[in-house]
């Protein structure tokens, strides 16, 4: 399944850095990580739940 791409900076950002994580760490908790990129990239509620999906669904 293809995904949409994010279409807010901070968004696209927040995935980044979610992949650049787990490229250093795979055991790394996704939800967690998730969550810690909410905060550090001030992302709205719609967002959040965007950005759980979206690695839930990867």
């Amino acid at each position: 399944m293809t995904h949409p791409l994010p279409e807010g900076e901070n968004l696209r950002k927040a995935v980044k850095w979610i992949s650049n994580q787990r490229k250093a760490d795979p055991d790394l908790d996704i939800k967690a990580l998730a969550e810690k990129a909410s905060v550090r990239f001030d992302l709205s509620p719609g967002d959040s739940e965007f950005l759980a999906r979206f690695l839930k669904e990867s």
